[in-house]
Order: C-alpha cells, then structure tokens, then sequence
C-alpha cells in the first residue's frame, strides 16, 4: 500500500445545507483517484476544503498527518497544487513565465528564482514537450498546450498532491488521450498523489486507480471498476486485448473491466488462469481449485498471490 497523504474522517461539506456528510477516505502517493458526480452534487466544494477555502460543517481533514485546519493558504499551496479546466490567462504571459510562477509559492515573490529553480523549471517544460513553445504567449496556445502549461505551474511547486477540476474540458479527443497519459505519467514516476474531478467518467476511469462518487449527499469510493460495475452499467464497452490476460467468460461490460484492472495493476502473466462471472460473482479456475470474489479489487489482491 502507498503511503497515506491525505486522510478524510467523518467528513460533512457544505455552506448553509450540508452536500455531503460523513466522508471517510484516503489519498496515497503515487495514486490517481477520479472524483465524478453530477453538477452541484458537491465535487467543487469539496476541492474548496480541501484547498482550506472553505471550512467544513464537521470532521477532519489530514494532510500529512496534520489538522488542515492549522494550515495556512500558502502552507497548504506547499503540499496541495490545483489545475482549473478554463483558468484566467495573465496578460502577456508565456509559458515559461507561468510554470516559474509555480515556484514562487516558497518565495517572497519578489524574490529571484535560483539557478536549480530555472533548472527544474526548464526540466518541466522539456518534459511537457514544451520546448518549442518556452516563449509563445499563453493566448497563442492551443487548448491541450494551455492545459499542459498550467500542469507544469502545478508541477513547479513540488507539491504531494495535485488536484485538476475537470482538466480534458474543452479538449479533444486527442489531447484528452495525451493529458490522461500525462496525469499516469507523473502520479508513477514522481510518485504523487492526483485527483481529479471529471464528466468523461469511462475515458478517465482507464487511468484512475480508485474512484470517488458523490451521490445524493453521500461519497462511495473503491477501486474504479468496482464503483464503475456498481454505478455505470450503461456506459459503452471498449475492447482490450493481451497476451498476458487470462481466459475471461463474462459479459462485455465486465470483461472490460476486469480487464482494465488487471492491465493497470500487474504486469504479470496471467494466461493460464480461467475466470468467468456467474451470479453476480468472479470465480478464479486455477490448478483445480476455484476462488470466488465479489469485487474486482479482492479478485486483484489474489491474483498476485496465486500468480
């Protein structure tokens, strides 16, 4: 199990009326978590507490093992990065000048950036594969290249966690692949804790190890395609395929997600295993014995103890 950044206990969220009560959940580093919900369920809201924007009715929220609450606004920008789907762009800014603003939540900001400050920040862009538009100014960008600027303020500020309010809004199907990639990317190799809120449930879902619902003024959370299979029975069914996968006897629907689960969690090869759904259970065939499970997340945990 990753190490827990941010624990959330007994949570209620909320203004005058509480949206969502009773929130008890975790983030881990290196973890990619999709937080959905219809509009004005309370997606944005909790992002706003999280954020210490906005106190919460009751309960407690854990950075780092710390009481938010004792937090300051720009401790919290230390530890907690936000990217918004369609942020103001500064005037005359380029997309150097944006990703080196990430810094300057360490600094006083009339502080010079040091030379391993605009060394990281020359990393970033390069890893963004920015390089090429180091100077252009945040108007002239595309939408996916705006998107990935902001990523890279994100980035600037080491933070543990980054969390992104709808970030493929407004891309298209293209880019969306590339920033999805992009988020798996960085939350594997800099081993940092993402959340991000999105309506592209079954695209975003491929990348996401848990998910996070909110639904009628309560959140469910689990490992994504247990939420999915629970939630999401009508969302259209994409086709994977691999050497690796064992024989699965299931409808399309959860053939694809078993799928997904495996792929995203081992690297294992699991084609000698035979395992098919039968009355709302997943049943493991392997050297004669069978194993039943109920979820995919415990069906996961004992394929790698029987591989």
């Amino acid at each position: 199990m990753h190490n827990s950044i941010l624990e959330i206990k007994n949570l209620s969220i909320g203004y005058q009326n509480t949206l969502v009560k009773n929130i008890n959940i975790s983030l881990h580093a290196g973890e990619i978590c999709l937080l959905m919900g219809n509009n004005g369920q309370g997606k944005t809201t909790l992002i706003k507490t999280l954020l210490g924007q906005l106190k919460p009715k009751s309960g407690d929220i854990l950075l780092k093992g710390k009481k938010i609450s004792q937090f300051s606004i720009k401790e919290i920008a230390k530890e907690i990065a936000i990217v918004f789907s369609k942020a103001p762009i500064p005037q005359n800014y380029t997309v150097t000048d944006l990703i080196s603003l990430g810094k300057y939540v360490h600094y006083p900001y009339y502080f010079s950036l040091s030379e391993k400050d605009q060394q990281e920040v020359d990393e970033i862009i390069q890893n963004l594969h920015l390089g090429e538009l180091r100077h252009r100014k945040l108007s002239e960008l595309s939408d996916g290249n705006l998107q990935k600027a902001y990523i890279g303020r994100a980035l600037a500020q080491n933070t543990s966690i980054i969390i992104l309010d709808e970030p493929t809004t407004h891309l298209d199907e293209g880019n969306r692949k590339k920033l999805l990639s992009l988020l798996q990317k960085i939350a594997k190799t800099e081993n940092k804790a993402i959340l991000f809120s999105s309506h592209d449930i079954y695209g975003a879902s491929e990348i996401a190890d848990c998910i996070w619902k909110i639904n009628f003024g309560e959140l469910i959370s689990g490992m994504a395609e247990d939420i999915l299979y629970q939630h999401l029975s009508q969302q259209p069914v994409r086709q994977e395929t691999s050497q690796l996968l064992p024989q699965i006897s299931a409808p399309h629907l959860e053939a694809h997600l078993l799928k997904n689960a495996i792929l995203k969690n081992t690297t294992e090869d699991y084609s000698k295993f035979h395992i098919y759904f039968k009355a709302n259970s997943w049943i493991v065939d392997f050297n004669q014995k069978k194993h039943t499970f109920s979820k995919i997340s415990d069906l996961i945990n004992s394929l790698k103890n029987l591989g």
